[in-house]
């Protein structure tokens, strides 16, 4: 038994020296956990990418309204044997004869009017445009609240940690004072063996709150594209809350903030543009064509004309037209299908608007619960603080036993956790209502 304890004091001195050393690891802050993350998380990344793409689209050089220049050349080569059988006369053999040709042209076309078509293309463009900046937006939102939670869960072990070890120490002390006790036979060596079957328990507890610690560190190095070992580092645990003024101006103008709402406007907008581009399909399309060419032709002498070398080269120039009188329908059924799209999308915002008023009045009446019980807590402690206080004054004058003693010690640990909990769930319901209205990307952590 003597030798599981010596373990057991070796260990958690052990750990405890790994504390203090982390204690004096540089502090990574929120501002420099959001900074990383917007510089390496790789959805974010992703998304900045896709945002490229489309903005590349809705460039000029994709719009049509820039002509088209096209340039061709060619080259032929022949090699033939000729008989020629007059009627009358010697039947002639030619060996060898070659021909040769060569060509090149510039050709240029430009359309002048195809229906609006590109016109109404080229603003759907820009609103995709728009579009993903918004999904970009929604991504960096999503990867910034499940970074926080891990940072805020983080913090929350952190803290929990530093209680666990004081409370580690009130047993420790425990266990010596009732070893005198019983080597001066004021108590039995029941009271020795509860002691240190307490501190075995807390010494558990901390170990495996420390292992929380380092998993919860790496999966934030994941976030961030770290190295994932490199968990030697602390995080700030400060707290601070949103003033309710700022939270009410916050919930009025979430209409016109919340991404999902801001995402489906775009998205009628495309429908609508849809609409536009099929209608232009009716109308007849105005082309410009020009070219400029060149022509080198050498043909081999025949029996009856000499070999001869051509040189042609030139310019041509034109206007079309193109109407599609009649498509067997395929315009008219475009149209339709893009009108019962922009119905439905108009349905979808009706539903979206339903439930962003829906899910921000839970994450605003879960936040006020969360911030509630958070003082709650806080007086929980402050009150088992006063009683942990007494009841270890009056254990360390004999009057009360261990057993009580020890229930006061457990009482303020777990109200001190508690609080911990409270406190960051508070934080964690406000940083949901912020992403809800629209500003998670606006505050000061």
């Amino acid at each position: 038994m003597k030798i599981v304890n010596s373990c057991i004091y070796l260990l958690i001195s052990v750990l405890s020296a790994q504390i203090s050393a982390q204690v004096q690891d540089s502090v990574l802050t929120k501002e420099e956990v959001v900074a990383r993350a917007l510089e390496s998380n790789y959805g974010i990344e992703i998304a900045n990418n896709q945002v490229e793409i489309a903005e590349n689209n809705q460039s000029i050089l994709n719009s049509g309204y820039l002509p088209s220049l096209l340039g061709v050349a060619g080259a032929n080569y022949d090699l033939n044997n000729r008989t020629t059988e007059p009627e009358d006369g010697d039947i002639l053999e030619q060996r060898g004869l070659e021909n040769n040709s060569y060509n090149a042209s510039l050709n240029l076309s430009y359309t002048l009017f195809d229906g609006l078509g590109r016109f109404y293309n080229f603003k759907s463009l820009k609103e995709q445009y728009n579009l993903s900046q918004l999904e970009a937006r929604e991504t960096i939102e999503n990867t910034m609240l499940q970074l926080l939670s891990i940072y805020y869960e983080i913090a929350r072990l952190t803290e929990n940690i530093q209680v666990l070890e004081e409370t580690l120490e009130v047993s420790k002390e425990r266990v010596l004072r009732a070893q005198y006790q019983f080597d001066y036979g004021q108590t039995n060596n029941l009271a020795v063996l509860n002691a240190r079957v307490d501190v075995n328990n807390d010494s558990v507890i901390l170990i495996d709150t420390r292992q929380q610690l380092a998993n919860s560190k790496r999966d934030l190095n994941v976030l961030l594209n770290r190295e994932i070992s490199a968990i030697d580092f602390a995080v700030d645990t400060t707290v601070n809350f949103i003033p309710e003024l700022q939270v009410e101006n916050f919930l009025s103008t979430a209409e016109a903030n919340n991404v999902s709402l801001l995402q489906i406007e775009r998205n009628i907008a495309i429908s609508e543009y849809d609409i536009k581009i099929s209608r232009s399909r009716y109308l007849p399309a105005i082309g410009l064509n020009g070219s400029y060419g060149w022509n080198r032709n050498r043909s081999a002498a025949t029996a009856f004309f000499p070999g001869s070398t051509t040189i042609t080269d030139g310019l041509s120039a034109g206007v079309s037209l193109n109407w599609a009188i009649f498509d067997g329908g395929q315009t008219a059924v475009q149209v339709q299908n893009a009108k019962i799209n922009y119905a439905n999308q108009e349905l979808i915002r009706e539903q979206i608007e339903l439930e962003v008023e829906r899910d921000i009045a839970n994450a605003l009446n879960n936040f006020k619960n969360k911030l509630y019980i958070f003082r709650i807590q806080e007086e929980n402690v402050a009150t088992n603080l006063d009683n942990f206080e007494r009841s270890r004054e009056e254990f360390s004058l004999g009057q009360i036993a261990s057993i009580e003693f020890r229930q006061a010690q457990v009482n303020l640990l777990n109200a001190r956790t508690s609080l911990n909990l409270a406190k960051y769930d508070a934080k964690l319901a406000e940083l949901q209502l912020l992403q809800l209205t629209g500003q998670l990307l606006n505050v000061e952590l």
